[in-house]
Parts: C-alpha cells; sequence; structure tokens
C-alpha cells in the first residue's frame, strides 16, 4: 500500500502534467533512434551534438507556457547545457518537470516472433529509485502492439498488459508518476474499425492488470495511440471520424478517475496531430483531460531548421515554439488552421 503524502504527491504531479493547454515533449529518443533523425539532416550522432540539439529544445523561450514535462533519454537525463547546469535542474527552473524513459527498448516475443515485448523490468526498481533522487518526477513505458492478419494474439496483449502494471506500480512505490504507453502501431493495411477493435482490447486488458496490481488511477497518465487506419490501408479519415472512434473506446474502457490521456503522434504529421487532438476537445467535456505528449510531430520543423547550425537556433526554436503552442490550443479545443502555417 501506498502511504496517503505519496499518494497525494502522484496526484498533484499527474494533474500538473496535463494542465489546461499544456502537454509533454516527448525528446527521449533512443541512441538508435536519434541517429536516424539526424542522417536526415546531414548531422553526426556524437554524444555533444545530441547533447546540443536537446539543448536548443529546452532553451526554447516561452517553452513552459505550452509545455508541462520533458521525457529524457538517460543519456539526456545526466548531461548538462553549455552554461554547466544539467538539463534536470534548468527544466525545473523554468517550471517545466523533467521525465524519464525507463524501458529498455523491444525484443520478439518468443511464442510469437512477429510480436514484441518491452525489456527492462528486471533492475527497475533500483533505476527508479535513482532517478527520483537525481529529480525525475515522472516515466514513460512503451508496450507495442502489432496489427496483421494474425497479430495481436491475445498472449501478446495479456503480457504486455501485466509489465505495464508492473512498471506503473514499481513507478508509484518510487513516487514517480507512470506515463502507461500501450500503442497500437499504425504499420500495416489495417482499417480504421481494426484499430478501433483491437485498441480497445488493449486498454480493457492494460485497466484490468492496471487496478488488480493496486495502481493508484489518480496518480497515472495515459499516453495510447488516436484510433486510425494504417499508413498503408489506402483509407483516409477525418478528424471528427477520428475522434469518435477513439472516444468510444475511451468511454467504454477509460476509469473517469484517470487525471488525463497524453496522445502519443504515432507518425502523423504535425498538422494531423495538431487537428486530431483538437476534434475530440470538441466533442468535450471528458471526464479526463486530452493532451499531448509528442515527439516528431513537435520537433519536426524545429530539426529541420536547425540541422545542426548554431545561426539556425533561434529560428528552430520559433518553429518548436509554434508547434507547442498549437498542440495547447488543441489541447483546449481551440485550435484553429488560420492561426497555423504549414511546413
Amino acid at each position: 500500500m501506498l502511504d496517503p503524502q505519496k499518494i497525494q504527491k502522484l496526484k498533484a504531479t499527474a494533474k500538473a502534467m496535463v494542465a489546461p493547454g499544456k502537454g509533454i515533449l516527448a525528446a527521449d529518443e533512443s541512441t538508435a533512434t536519434i541517429e536516424k533523425r539526424f542522417a536526415k539532416i546531414n548531422v553526426s550522432s556524437t554524444e555533444d551534438n545530441r547533447r546540443r540539439y536537446r539543448e536548443m529544445l529546452f532553451t526554447t523561450p516561452g517553452l513552459e507556457n505550452h509545455i508541462s514535462g520533458v521525457i529524457l533519454f538517460d543519456e539526456t537525463f545526466r548531461q548538462s547545457g553549455s552554461d554547466g547546469r544539467t538539463f534536470v535542474s534548468f527544466l525545473k527552473e523554468v517550471g517545466i518537470m523533467p521525465g524519464i524513459k525507463v524501458d529498455k527498448g523491444l525484443d520478439p516475443m518468443p511464442e510469437s516472433p512477429e510480436e514484441k515485448i518491452t525489456k527492462g523490468l528486471d533492475d527497475l526498481e533500483d533505476r527508479l529509485r535513482e532517478y527520483a533522487e537525481l529529480g525525475a518526477h515522472f516515466a514513460k513505458w512503451r508496450a507495442v502492439i502489432t496489427i496483421t492478419d494474425t497479430t495481436p494474439s491475445d498472449a501478446n496483449i495479456e503480457k504486455n498488459a501485466k509489465d505495464l502494471a508492473a512498471y506503473a506500480l514499481a513507478c508509484q512505490h518510487a513516487g514517480i508518476v507512470p506515463i502507461v504507453e500501450p500503442e497500437v502501431l499504425m504499420d500495416g493495411v489495417h482499417t480504421l474499425k481494426r484499430c478501433e477493435e483491437v485498441s480497445g482490447k488493449v486498454l480493457e486488458a492494460v485497466f484490468r492488470e492496471l487496478e488488480a496490481a493496486g495502481v493508484e488511477m489518480e496518480g497515472i497518465i495515459l499516453k495510447p495511440n488516436m484510433v486510425l487506419p494504417a499508413k498503408d490501408s489506402g483509407e483516409t479519415a477525418h478528424p471528427e471520424y477520428i475522434a469518435e472512434a477513439t472516444l468510444r473506446i475511451f468511454n467504454k474502457h477509460l476509469p473517469k478517475n484517470l487525471p488525463g490521456v497524453a496522445f502519443l503522434s504515432g507518425g502523423q504529421s504535425e498538422i494531423e496531430a495538431t487537428e486530431n487532438l483538437h476534434a475530440m476537445n470538441k466533442i468535450g467535456p471528458h471526464p479526463w483531460t486530452l493532451s499531448f505528449s509528442y515527439g516528431r510531430a513537435l520537433q519536426d520543423s524545429a530539426l529541420k531548421t536547425w540541422a545542426g547550425k548554431e545561426e539556425n537556433i533561434k529560428a528552430a526554436q520559433e518553429k518548436l515554439l509554434h508547434r507547442a503552442k498549437m498542440k495547447g490550443l488543441a489541447a483546449k479545443g481551440e485550435y484553429n488552421r488560420e492561426l497555423d502555417w504549414k511546413e
């Protein structure tokens, strides 16, 4: 059992993570992932270049007006900016909560190698204890569900749900709010209807396991996919249809006392991720805050503009701030395409 004081702290942190008009910047790309992003702008993925890029993001003037927290990768969590301050301490000073990615990536599921399970539970408690001491307010663990003609299997859904629950409980015992991320991938040819069916089944399993494990629901944030047709399905869906399908499964499977949902962008463009979030909040009010925890859908324009050059920092920061502001408006159902610019 968690002590009442710890529960109150978790509740307050979770509520602050989805404060009105604010969301989370996912800057927790692994070394392998950031290397791919840097390759597209012809920048070498050295430790210093990764540090310079993250510093450009975090020091964006006014970012704290639209971003409540930043998810960091272990390397970044331990790095310092050019002024000598650690990124963790700098973010706290400007009013942005630092968080940490604690899963260790994906492995094939032995019984079904085309499906994935997430690594990292073995030494999680020790790592969470250290991250809490270093200043982490929240953590993130990503589970991945793949849709094909034969997947997902019930076994894969159950295994990922149980692991997410074990992770969430360990976080709460460490005084850290868990972001619970069950991602149904956009890869494939499945329809929006099939995505809705699978996503609903996944959420049902996840919340069943969270409850069974004794996780405090008011001290977590859910980071799910939106209900979308697959990239190669040939199907297009209007934001209103995406919103309606997503909210159908939320109303069926999400507990009313969940503080908030911070959507992942999952391959959507910067504009799509904004319009779809806005459409959901236009339908509200909802029992839970619907916000964002975007990576590429916040960073893409800024990354391309930066291109590794010091002289581009100001222009890149302006792109990031604009994207964050648009997402913040969408989180309140106040986004207007006329306020936006197309990249």
